[in-house]
């Protein structure tokens, strides 16, 4: 809906006097649709069919409860439908609700209070999106940093997604760890998919991989990750690239430093301006490939890209 072609519609009340209940219910109608008032008892929308018929339901109850009502179509000049546009200008909601979102942390002890407060900020962010009827980026940015949030927290209740485990990571060194068996659940995701590429290409080029249906039948010979009981997993508020990372001295590489920002942030929450690009690619690969060791060899590839990029800035 642009400027030029917006139509807008305005509904007049007068409300009635006597009954205070119907007046408090009409105005929440009006509150609820996001409303702009011009003056008292004159209220602004964007025309569409949702709102025309949320303002004849609201005319009609203003009717039956003793006020009087009229619903008419506004044919601005471009001049003021650029102004009327600024009326609802939803940024420094969507500013308010994201900040909110930074202070939340979806590693808090209590996961069921974290719950609830996760499914509030859901509800602010649906009844503001209901209210936006010219959408921008602050809408983008909200809806990308709550889905990371409740990814994040729905690995912490699904019973197959690694904990965090106290400590430290061990110092190891790359030699003892060539020509191995590494073990990871099925169904490759950033983490995974992204440790399984640091392996192969920075810590055993030789490196075989086996996709668990079932964590509990991980080989005995094989190094388990990205799982609980794995040999490397989620450290600290390290996932388990950023401890694959640290085990093996790789923390130099800024590199692989900014990839770690990237996964950390689709894993568990945070900051990555690339990170959105990359999950998006991610999920196109996998709309079509079910092979998790085809998913490794193309998302590896763009994994080398952005290594590349980011070696080269």
């Amino acid at each position: 809906m642009t400027v030029e072609n917006v139509t807008w519609i305005l509904i007049i009340l007068t409300l009635p006097t006597q009954n205070a209940t119907a007046r408090m219910r009409i105005w929440r109608g009006l509150k609820g649709m996001g409303c702009a008032a011009l003056r008292d008892g004159a209220w602004l929308l964007p025309e569409t069919v949702g709102t025309r018929q949320g303002f004849e339901a609201l005319a009609d109850e203003t009717r039956t409860a003793g006020g009087t009502a009229w619903v008419l179509r506004l044919d601005a000049e471009d001049a003021q439908s650029a102004a009327f546009r600024g009326m609802f200008d939803r940024s420094s909601e969507y500013a308010d609700l994201l900040a909110d979102m930074t202070h939340f942390d979806p590693l808090a002890e209590n996961v069921t209070t974290a719950n609830k407060t996760l499914k509030a900020l859901r509800r602010r962010y649906e009844t503001l999106v209901e209210q936006d009827y010219f959408p921008g980026a602050g809408k983008l940015d909200t809806e990308a940093r709550l889905l990371t949030l409740e990814a994040t927290l729905a690995t912490r209740l699904a019973p197959s997604e690694p904990h965090f485990q106290d400590g430290q990571p061990e110092r190891l060194a790359l030699a003892d760890f060539q020509k191995r068996t590494w073990a990871t659940r099925q169904d490759l995701w950033v983490d995974r998919l992204a440790s399984a590429w640091l392996i192969r290409r920075f810590i055993d080029r030789k490196a075989r991989f086996v996709w668990l249906e079932r964590i509990q039948n991980c080989p005995a010979n094989a190094l388990g990750f990205d799982f609980d009981g794995a040999r490397f997993t989620h450290i600290g508020h390290r996932v388990t690239f950023e401890t694959l990372l640290a085990s093996f001295n790789l923390e130099g590489d800024a590199a692989l430093m900014r990839i770690g920002a990237i996964v950390h942030a689709l894993d568990v929450g945070g900051e990555a301006p690339e990170a959105a690009g990359f999950e998006m690619l991610l999920k196109g690969l996998k709309t079509r490939i079910q092979d998790d060791d085809i998913l490794l060899k193309q998302g590896g590839q763009m994994l080398d890209d952005l290594y590349a990029v980011f070696s080269n800035p």
